[in-house]
């Protein structure tokens, strides 16, 4: 029973369906280890435990009727904080919103729950979702399951700590900087971020919120990256509003094996470098599949990447900043009178919050030139392979602005904002990202590698993804948590 905590969703549906184990019964094994387990990861900070028991003994007794919901039947998971789940509070970590009780599910929620699945707690997130770790003053701070005084990462932090863990047995996250992909490499788990707008985002706003950010996805996380396109096959779609008129129908994947992909590395750059124990690792990948028969180029860029972390930095920033109070609008208005020429996270951070209307159609209008030159990089390359964060998951540091805190990069200090660039170079463009775990590191924490494909080819990352799993390596629990 414990290692079925750790099975993929697909494998758990399949034994519900099966009779092998009951709805009830195993929604009961995941409560148990959250009782016993969670108190030292605080990765399920919302739970909703028995009205999941009471819809757990609902699809019991309609498997023993005959009937089956769908791919998810029975299936436990929890959601993001940030997600709306009616009788729970959405609060994004702000205490003022913990009075923001939901009436209904949001639409990736009701998707998911419509295919069987039975949402028995939310997940911890940073302060308005704003963070690489997952720390807020309303629940606390979750801990990395492979070593408690390391981060999970963030925002979807929660969700990929109780991942690792056994808590759960799948999850959905957002990604705007990295908030699926980075918790993904930390945790050593798959999350993707699907193509710019494909999964409505329609229950995953604070109060007064209506128009959608840009940038920003929401997707799967999962123990297995078959779980990825299931999940991700389920709440990809318009909303309703927007069914009326169209449909997606993302194509399928056009390689059978490794041997027919032609592939870009980029292990490091000098715009955010990245520590050997994450780049050598990438590049131990990029050396097995050239003897699996792939075709592998370190050298090739789609755009520069010192200009692209630029820009996304501003436009993250410029999608961000409807978020500020008036008071902390003048206040960066303010700051901006003494930037001058400087440029770095910090000045483009205050531009970003404080841009004019015609600075940024300027600036999206570099985007989408961007946009073009990856689509031609992706005449020649199948995918880009890279990483998604300068290091392994990092200590908890919870002091200062982010662009104040340092991080370890081959023995120098790094600004933790600067490798948000592995966010943002294929993020701004609206790509399809999907994390895989690679290797465990010396230091004993799990290193992932971001896969990177056409818009709209989610399923290509998606399968080379499984493909990894299946012949270079695997999700694997964390010491401690079986």
């Amino acid at each position: 029973m414990e290692n079925l905590a750790f099975a993929s969703a697909g494998e758990l549906a399949r034994r519900l369906r099966a009779r092998q184990i009951g709805c009830r019964e195993l929604l009961d094994l995941y409560i148990e280890r959250v009782e016993r387990l969670d108190p030292r990861v605080n990765a399920v900070v919302v739970r909703r435990f028995e009205a999941a028991r009471e819809e757990a003994r609902e699809r019991d007794a309609e498997l023993q009727r005959g009937e089956d919901l769908g791919p998810l039947h029975g299936v436990p998971m929890t959601v993001k904080e940030s997600f709306d789940v009616p009788g729970l509070p959405t609060t994004f970590g702000f205490p003022e919103h913990i009075d923001n009780v939901a009436k209904k599910p949001a639409l990736a929620v009701e998707r998911l729950q419509r295919a069987g699945a039975i949402v028995f707690g939310k997940t911890n997130v940073p302060v308005g979702l704003a963070d690489w770790q997952s720390f807020n003053p309303i629940y606390g701070v979750t801990h990395n399951p492979w070593n408690l005084e390391r981060g999970p990462g963030g925002s979807s932090g929660g969700g990929a700590a109780a991942l690792a863990a056994g808590l759960t047995g799948l999850e959905i996250g957002s990604d705007i900087g990295a908030s699926i992909r980075n918790p993904a490499h930390y945790c050593g788990v798959y999350g993707h971020k699907p193509s710019f707008d494909i999964a409505a985002r329609a229950g995953h706003s604070l109060p007064g919120m209506y128009a959608p950010s840009d940038i920003s996805a929401i997707g799967p996380l999962a123990r297995s990256a078959f779980d990825l396109e299931l999940a991700l096959q389920i709440i990809a779609g318009p909303n309703v509003r927007d069914g009326r008129a169209w449909r997606l129908e993302l194509p399928p994947p056009r390689k059978a094996g490794l041997s027919e992909y032609r592939i870009a590395v980029m292990p490091s750059d000098p715009t955010a470098e990245v520590d050997d124990a994450v780049a050598d690792e990438i590049e131990k990948l990029a050396s097995w599949l050239e003897r699996q028969g792939a075709k592998v180029d370190r050298r090739a860029r789609p755009v520069d990447p010192a200009r692209a972390h630029e820009v996304y930095v501003l436009l993250l920033r410029a999608a961000t900043s409807a978020r500020l109070t008036e008071e902390a609008r003048e206040a960066q208005l303010r700051a901006r009178d003494t930037l001058g020429d400087r440029a770095d996270y910090y000045a483009w951070h205050v531009r970003g919050n404080t841009m004019s209307h015609w600075e940024w159609l300027r600036l999206n209008n570099e985007r989408h030139k961007m946009r073009l030159d990856w689509e031609r990089f992706f005449e020649d390359y199948d995918l880009l392979l890279c990483p998604t964060a300068a290091t392994t998951a990092f200590a908890h540091n919870p002091v200062g602005e982010r662009w104040e805190r340092m991080i370890t990069v081959n023995g120098k200090d790094q600004p933790v904002t600067t490798q948000l660039f592995w966010a943002g170079y294929s993020g701004m463009v609206y790509l399809p990202s999907t994390v895989a775990p690679i290797a465990i590191a010396a230091d004993g924490l799990p290193v992932g590698v971001q896969i990177v494909g056409p818009q709209y080819e989610d399923l290509a990352c998606i399968r080379f993804a499984q493909l990894l799993e299946r012949e270079y390596r695997a999700f694997e629990p964390p010491p401690g948590m079986v």
